[in-house]
Formats: structure tokens, sequence, C-alpha cells
């Protein structure tokens, strides 16, 4: 009688089985090389590049922009976007101005920016998990609503004279050269990271960009994560807010316009799939510091903003093209 032999056991490919291997072929890998580079091309492009407090002037370069990507890369992996952060910005500031005239103090200037920024992302949940609005087509929307009001309510003039104290979450340091916005976000990014990654909350994120319908039916609740992450990025754009408008020190309906692409730039380069289901914060936080050295960088050579926006646009177009041309020549 012939014995059944056991099935041969399968091998693990090696970029599986070897967790050194995945980590130095990661595209944080990549990104963090790129980081390197640029940081060294800058220092020999300036001689003041290198000094501290320049370090510490490139890192308000980006913050703002970097504490609502971390919580745009959270709604992205879910497979849903908002189009609307700058324009939240630009309202919650308008608010915050509006307060001052009517004497609110620092403390009720910061919360009403946060307050703001929370109801403008309730309002963009709502319409997106409350009525099953496509969030592109809502957030566009709303992000020419926020943006009219605030323009509706200052027209051409601007909200200043906000107090001295108000002034240190835009302007302050925490210890030498580290300013308060940085500081702030870096503990963001942890925060983020440890719900993303190490959390339930943060699978159940993947579980919704990979497949909506079937993590509905492993018992999420995709409509109520999904209105949780709007009121998540409203939250960090409020909190852009304050940091922005303290920083200038006025509010203007102009303030922020743009930023969206940037923010979702980072995103995007940080290796968060624009399709939903893939990311991390880490690769993130890189491209964040990523874009803030290319943008201190071009400023401190002098180059106009427009050649900025224009870099910046180049960019998201490449990360996005990038991964697919790259499966149309693995498929030929």
């Amino acid at each position: 009688m012939n014995e059944v032999q056991a099935p041969a056991a399968r091998r693990i490919p090696d970029r599986l089985d070897n967790p050194l291997r995945s980590a130095v072929f990661s595209w944080q890998t990549l990104l963090l090389l790129v980081a390197i580079a640029i940081f060294t091309a800058n220092s020999f492009a300036s001689p003041y590049f290198l000094t501290p407090w320049s370090l510490s002037d490139a890192t308000f370069n980006f913050t703002e922009k970097a504490l609502i990507a971390l919580a745009m890369a959270l709604l992205i992996i879910s497979g849903e976007i908002d189009l609307s952060v700058a324009a939240i910005i630009a309202l919650a500031s308008t608010a915050m101005g509006f307060a001052l005239q009517f004497g609110a103090d620092t403390p009720g200037l910061v919360a009403i920016g946060i307050g703001a920024g929370i109801a403008c992302g309730a309002f963009n949940g709502f319409l997106v998990t409350g009525l099953g609005l496509p969030s592109i087509v809502v957030t566009i929307g709303t992000m020419s609503l926020f943006r009219g009001i605030s323009f509706i309510v200052l027209g051409d003039q601007a909200f200043k004279g906000y107090p001295a104290s108000f002034a240190f979450f835009g302007q302050g340091y925490v210890w030498w050269v580290v300013s308060f916005e940085f500081a702030l976000f870096l503990a963001a990014a942890a925060v983020y990271y440890v719900a993303l990654h190490r959390t339930n909350f943060g699978r159940r994120i993947f579980a919704m960009g990979n497949n909506r319908v079937a993590a509905q039916f492993s018992g999420v609740r995709v409509n109520r994560i999904k209105f949780v992450l709007f009121c998540l990025t409203g939250l960090m754009s409020g909190i852009a807010a304050v940091l922005l408008t303290s920083r200038l020190g006025s509010t203007r309906p102009s303030i922020a316009q743009g930023w969206e692409l940037e923010v979702i730039t980072m995103v995007v380069l940080g290796g968060v799939s624009i399709l939903g289901g893939a990311g991390s914060i880490s690769g993130v936080v890189i491209a964040a510091f990523i874009i803030g050295l290319v943008t201190f960088g071009l400023g401190l050579l002098n180059v106009p903003g427009i050649v900025m926006s224009v870099f910046i646009g180049m960019l998201l177009i490449l990360v996005i093209a990038l991964p697919i041309v790259y499966r149309m020549v693995r498929q030929r």
C-alpha cells in the first residue's frame, strides 16, 4: 500500500522571509535617501542653510501642512479624500478674526479656530456618510463654499491686532531652536503612527480602503469611522489655522491658498495609495521633510514661488504615474 506523501512546504520568497531585506528596499528607505541627498545639496547650494536658526526656519515651511497630511493620510487610506482643507483654514482663521473684534482672548481664539475646523470636517463627513455623496465632489464644493464665506466676510480687508500671547503658537520656541509648531508636529506624528499601525482602529481603516463591502460585512462601522476621519481632518486643519494665523499675525481670505495640493503631494509621496488601502505615517513624515527641504532650499536661492508650485504639481503627477508605469513595464 502506497503511503500518501505530504505536500512539500511552500517556500516563502526572500523579500517576504527577510524583514531586513524588506526594510532596506522599502519606499520609506528610498524617501530617506532622497531626503539626505536634498539636505546635502542644500548645504552646498547656500552657505546659510546649515546654521541652527536657518534649519529651524525650514521647519516652519512645512509643519502646518504636515499636520494636516497626517489626518489626510488616514482619510485617503480609507478610500476618501478632502480637498477643502485649505479653505477650512481660511474659514477658521476668519472665525478667529471675527471673534477678535468682539474681544476674544487667546484661549477663546484657539478654541474658536479648532472648533470651526471640526465643524467644517463634520459637515463634510455628514454629506459623505449621511447622504452618500462622493467625497471628491463634496469637498470640491465645500472648498468653494468655505473660501467664499471668508471672502464675503473680509472682502479685501484683513483682521489684525491679535494678542501678543497668541503669537507663541506660530512663532514661539519650546527649547532653543525647536519651535512649538515642530514639537507639536512630532508629537502628533507619534500619535497618528500608533493609531494607524498599532490599534484596531487603524486596521479597520486599512480594511475599509481595501474592500469597503467586505469590511462592512465583517462588522466594521464604515460610515462612523469615515465620519470620524473627516472630523480629524477638520481638527488638524483648525490647528493649522491657529498656527498659521499666529505666525502671520493677521487673517486674510486668501490665507493658505493652494495648500491642498501640497498636503496631498506629501501624502502620496509618502507612499499612501491614492486608491486607498495602503500607506504609512512614517512615509508621510519623511515626505513632509522632503517637500519642506526642497521649497526652503529653493527659497534660499530666490526661486520664485510660481516655480515651486510647478515643481509640486509635477511631483504629484510623477508620484501617481510612476507605480502605474512600473506595473505596465513589468507586465510587458
